[in-house]
């Protein structure tokens, strides 16, 4: 996980860090070529191949976000998926270098948030699009105002 250093908003403390997304696609050309593109606007991205990769990755990494092959979606079952503990829970961008938004059809499977064409995505629009599929999940961590730091001495040592 890459950390930012402690920052101060609104009077609290806040620990950010880079949003986390899965890429996932039918095969590991095609995932790790989602995974630089991604990496490109700023994400910390990690690869998959298949169902029963992503399954495996999303135990072992804690994402924000599943970017997955539009094409691979359509074509295998998603029941599997669907009732996964953790893959359930996650927001999912279907992807495409090929078909464009009004070539696909809308897919009726829980979690799936959005669709982006990546010839035209640019990095503003992956991060507002991202950014609400996550918003879920705390991008932050708040520290508490009540404990002041560092603690004052109460006592001197004689």
């Amino acid at each position: 996980m890459h950390e930012a250093p402690l920052n101060k908003l609104d009077g609290h403390a806040y620990i950010l860090r880079i949003m986390r997304v899965l890429c996932v696609a039918r095969h590991r050309f095609l995932s790790a070529h989602y995974c630089r593109f991604f990496e490109a606007f700023g994400f910390e991205a990690h690869p998959a191949v298949g169902l029963p990769g992503a399954i495996e990755a999303a135990v072992a990494v804690d994402v924000d976000a599943v970017i997955a092959d539009y094409d691979l979606l359509t074509t295998i079952s998603l029941e599997t998926w669907e009732r996964d503990p953790l893959l359930s829970r996650l927001p999912v961008i279907a992807v495409s270098l090929t078909r464009r938004p009004q070539e696909v059809s809308a897919l009726d499977v829980n979690g799936i948030v959005g669709f982006f064409y990546l010839p035209t995505i640019d990095r503003e629009q992956a991060l507002r699009v991202l950014a609400a599929a996550a918003s879920w999940r705390s991008r932050a961590v708040v520290a508490p105002t009540s404990l002041a730091w560092p603690l004052p001495r109460v006592a001197q040592y004689q």
